[in-house]
Protein backbone atom coordinates (compact mmCIF):
# COMPACT_ATOMS: atom_id res chain seq x y z
CA UNK A 1 0.00 0.00 0.00
CA UNK A 2 1.41 3.28 -0.66
CA UNK A 3 2.00 6.26 1.62
CA UNK A 4 -0.68 8.16 0.03
CA UNK A 5 -3.52 5.53 0.57
CA UNK A 6 -2.28 4.62 4.10
CA UNK A 7 -2.80 8.54 4.64
CA UNK A 8 -6.35 8.88 3.32
CA UNK A 9 -7.31 5.90 5.35
CA UNK A 10 -6.54 7.21 8.82
CA UNK A 11 -7.81 10.85 7.92
CA UNK A 12 -10.37 12.04 9.87
CA UNK A 13 -13.30 13.32 7.36
CA UNK A 14 -15.48 16.52 8.66
CA UNK A 15 -18.38 13.99 8.69
CA UNK A 16 -16.39 11.98 10.95
CA UNK A 17 -15.56 14.89 13.24
CA UNK A 18 -19.16 15.66 13.68
CA UNK A 19 -19.77 11.85 14.64
CA UNK A 20 -16.71 12.24 16.84
CA UNK A 21 -18.01 14.95 18.67
CA UNK A 22 -21.83 13.83 19.07
CA UNK A 23 -20.40 10.51 20.06
CA UNK A 24 -18.63 12.85 23.06
CA UNK A 25 -22.02 14.37 23.95
CA UNK A 26 -24.05 11.26 24.06
CA UNK A 27 -21.72 9.77 26.67
CA UNK A 28 -21.23 13.20 28.40
CA UNK A 29 -24.88 13.62 28.93
CA UNK A 30 -25.48 10.61 29.87
CA UNK A 31 -22.96 10.55 32.49
CA UNK A 32 -24.14 13.99 33.75
CA UNK A 33 -27.60 12.28 33.94
CA UNK A 34 -26.12 10.02 36.41
CA UNK A 35 -23.61 11.56 37.74
CA UNK A 36 -26.35 14.54 39.10
CA UNK A 37 -28.82 12.17 39.92
CA UNK A 38 -31.47 13.20 37.70
CA UNK A 39 -33.07 9.35 37.29
CA UNK A 40 -32.85 6.64 39.41
CA UNK A 41 -29.21 4.62 39.28
CA UNK A 42 -31.18 1.51 38.15
CA UNK A 43 -32.23 3.46 34.79
CA UNK A 44 -28.54 2.66 33.83
CA UNK A 45 -26.47 0.16 32.45
CA UNK A 46 -22.89 0.26 32.22
CA UNK A 47 -20.48 0.40 29.07
CA UNK A 48 -16.94 0.67 28.38
CA UNK A 49 -15.60 3.48 25.97
CA UNK A 50 -12.47 5.55 25.59
CA UNK A 51 -11.06 3.17 28.51
CA UNK A 52 -13.51 4.13 31.14
CA UNK A 53 -16.71 2.99 32.18
CA UNK A 54 -19.79 5.15 31.56
CA UNK A 55 -23.53 4.70 32.74
CA UNK A 56 -25.76 5.16 29.84
CA UNK A 57 -29.49 5.38 30.37
CA UNK A 58 -31.65 2.46 29.43
CA UNK A 59 -35.49 4.51 29.51
CA UNK A 60 -36.34 4.74 26.11
CA UNK A 61 -37.74 8.15 25.75
CA UNK A 62 -34.18 9.59 27.53
CA UNK A 63 -32.44 7.54 24.45
CA UNK A 64 -34.91 8.42 21.51
CA UNK A 65 -34.00 12.28 22.90
CA UNK A 66 -30.52 12.12 22.80
CA UNK A 67 -30.47 10.33 19.35
CA UNK A 68 -32.87 12.25 17.34
CA UNK A 69 -31.28 15.88 18.98
CA UNK A 70 -27.71 14.41 18.25
CA UNK A 71 -28.47 13.39 14.80
CA UNK A 72 -29.97 17.20 13.75
CA UNK A 73 -26.84 18.31 15.95
CA UNK A 74 -24.28 15.97 13.42
CA UNK A 75 -26.05 18.02 10.03
CA UNK A 76 -25.54 21.28 12.00
CA UNK A 77 -21.74 20.73 12.85
CA UNK A 78 -21.01 19.39 9.16
CA UNK A 79 -22.27 22.84 8.14
CA UNK A 80 -21.14 24.62 11.28
CA UNK A 81 -23.72 26.78 11.71
CA UNK A 82 -23.42 25.32 15.88
CA UNK A 83 -21.55 27.77 18.01
CA UNK A 84 -22.90 25.88 21.68
CA UNK A 85 -25.18 22.73 23.09
CA UNK A 86 -26.12 23.42 26.44
CA UNK A 87 -28.13 21.02 29.01
CA UNK A 88 -30.48 22.72 31.23
CA UNK A 89 -30.57 21.25 34.60
CA UNK A 90 -34.32 23.12 36.03
CA UNK A 91 -36.35 22.17 39.01
CA UNK A 92 -39.19 20.80 38.06
CA UNK A 93 -41.64 23.04 40.47
CA UNK A 94 -39.89 26.28 40.85
CA UNK A 95 -38.60 26.28 36.84
CA UNK A 96 -35.09 27.18 38.67
CA UNK A 97 -32.40 26.48 36.33
CA UNK A 98 -29.77 25.08 38.77
CA UNK A 99 -27.69 23.97 36.46
CA UNK A 100 -26.00 24.60 32.90
CA UNK A 101 -23.44 22.36 30.78
CA UNK A 102 -21.86 24.15 28.17
CA UNK A 103 -20.60 22.72 25.09
CA UNK A 104 -18.44 25.28 22.83
CA UNK A 105 -17.65 24.33 19.62
CA UNK A 106 -15.04 26.40 17.66
CA UNK A 107 -14.19 25.07 13.72
CA UNK A 108 -10.42 24.85 13.40
CA UNK A 109 -8.57 24.49 10.15
CA UNK A 110 -10.27 25.79 6.51
CA UNK A 111 -13.66 26.61 7.12
CA UNK A 112 -14.55 26.98 3.67
CA UNK A 113 -13.37 23.10 2.57
CA UNK A 114 -16.56 20.73 2.61
CA UNK A 115 -13.48 18.23 1.82
CA UNK A 116 -11.37 19.17 4.68
CA UNK A 117 -9.87 16.42 6.62
CA UNK A 118 -7.71 15.37 9.78
CA UNK A 119 -4.85 13.70 10.10
CA UNK A 120 -4.65 13.87 13.85
CA UNK A 121 -4.78 10.01 15.02
CA UNK A 122 -8.37 8.73 16.52
CA UNK A 123 -6.34 7.64 19.56
CA UNK A 124 -5.23 11.09 20.83
CA UNK A 125 -8.60 12.29 20.13
CA UNK A 126 -10.07 9.64 22.04
CA UNK A 127 -7.48 9.94 24.99
CA UNK A 128 -8.50 13.76 25.24
CA UNK A 129 -11.91 12.76 25.54
CA UNK A 130 -11.54 10.36 28.39
CA UNK A 131 -9.91 13.12 30.48
CA UNK A 132 -12.73 14.93 29.74
CA UNK A 133 -15.21 12.41 30.61
CA UNK A 134 -13.07 11.80 33.69
CA UNK A 135 -13.74 15.71 35.08
CA UNK A 136 -17.33 15.18 34.29
CA UNK A 137 -17.45 12.05 36.48
CA UNK A 138 -15.46 14.05 39.01
CA UNK A 139 -17.54 16.88 38.97
CA UNK A 140 -19.86 15.76 42.03
CA UNK A 141 -17.16 16.42 44.25
CA UNK A 142 -17.44 20.14 44.22
CA UNK A 143 -21.39 20.50 42.55
CA UNK A 144 -24.05 21.57 44.98
CA UNK A 145 -26.32 18.40 45.33
CA UNK A 146 -29.73 18.89 43.45
CA UNK A 147 -31.79 18.23 46.14
CA UNK A 148 -35.24 18.66 44.09
CA UNK A 149 -36.44 16.55 41.32
CA UNK A 150 -35.29 17.71 38.84
CA UNK A 151 -35.43 17.91 34.54
CA UNK A 152 -33.57 18.33 31.58
CA UNK A 153 -33.50 20.26 28.54
CA UNK A 154 -30.71 20.35 25.18
CA UNK A 155 -30.07 23.82 23.86
CA UNK A 156 -28.25 24.27 20.65
CA UNK A 157 -27.34 27.65 20.02
CA UNK A 158 -26.99 28.12 15.87
CA UNK A 159 -25.90 30.98 13.70
CA UNK A 160 -28.81 33.63 12.72
CA UNK A 161 -29.59 32.23 9.57
CA UNK A 162 -30.26 28.75 10.81
CA UNK A 163 -33.55 27.28 9.25
CA UNK A 164 -35.07 25.22 12.58
CA UNK A 165 -36.85 21.97 11.75
CA UNK A 166 -40.51 21.95 12.86
CA UNK A 167 -39.81 20.28 16.43
CA UNK A 168 -37.25 23.29 17.17
CA UNK A 169 -38.45 25.95 19.37
CA UNK A 170 -36.59 29.17 19.68
CA UNK A 171 -35.59 29.17 23.74
CA UNK A 172 -34.82 32.04 26.12
CA UNK A 173 -30.73 31.85 27.65
CA UNK A 174 -30.30 29.58 30.61
CA UNK A 175 -29.14 32.05 33.35
CA UNK A 176 -28.16 30.88 36.70
CA UNK A 177 -28.69 33.49 39.88
CA UNK A 178 -25.46 33.86 41.77
CA UNK A 179 -23.45 31.86 38.91
CA UNK A 180 -20.51 29.92 39.80
CA UNK A 181 -18.14 27.79 36.64
CA UNK A 182 -15.79 25.33 35.59
CA UNK A 183 -14.27 25.02 32.94
CA UNK A 184 -13.22 21.32 31.90
CA UNK A 185 -10.30 20.32 29.48
CA UNK A 186 -11.20 20.22 25.74
CA UNK A 187 -10.62 18.52 23.21
CA UNK A 188 -9.75 18.53 19.39
CA UNK A 189 -10.03 16.90 16.46
CA UNK A 190 -8.42 19.65 14.49
CA UNK A 191 -11.44 20.36 12.83
CA UNK A 192 -14.34 20.66 15.62
CA UNK A 193 -12.91 21.74 19.03
CA UNK A 194 -15.00 21.25 22.39
CA UNK A 195 -14.93 22.96 25.22
CA UNK A 196 -16.83 22.00 28.14
CA UNK A 197 -18.07 24.44 30.88
CA UNK A 198 -20.38 23.80 33.97
CA UNK A 199 -22.09 26.63 35.56
CA UNK A 200 -24.52 26.36 38.82
CA UNK A 201 -25.46 27.76 41.38
CA UNK A 202 -23.39 28.99 44.63
CA UNK A 203 -25.56 28.80 47.50
CA UNK A 204 -22.91 30.45 49.50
Amino acid sequence: MSSAAQKSKTAITLKGSAAIVCDYLNYGINSILFQRGLYPPENFKAEENYGLTILMSTDDKIKQFLSTTLGQLKDWLIERTVNKIAVVITNVKTLEVMERWDFKVEYEGDTNDSEQVSEKPLKQIKNEIRDVLKQIASSVAYLPLLDCLCSFDIQIYTKSDVKLPEEWAEAQPANIKNAQSVKMRSFTTNIHKMETVVTYKNED
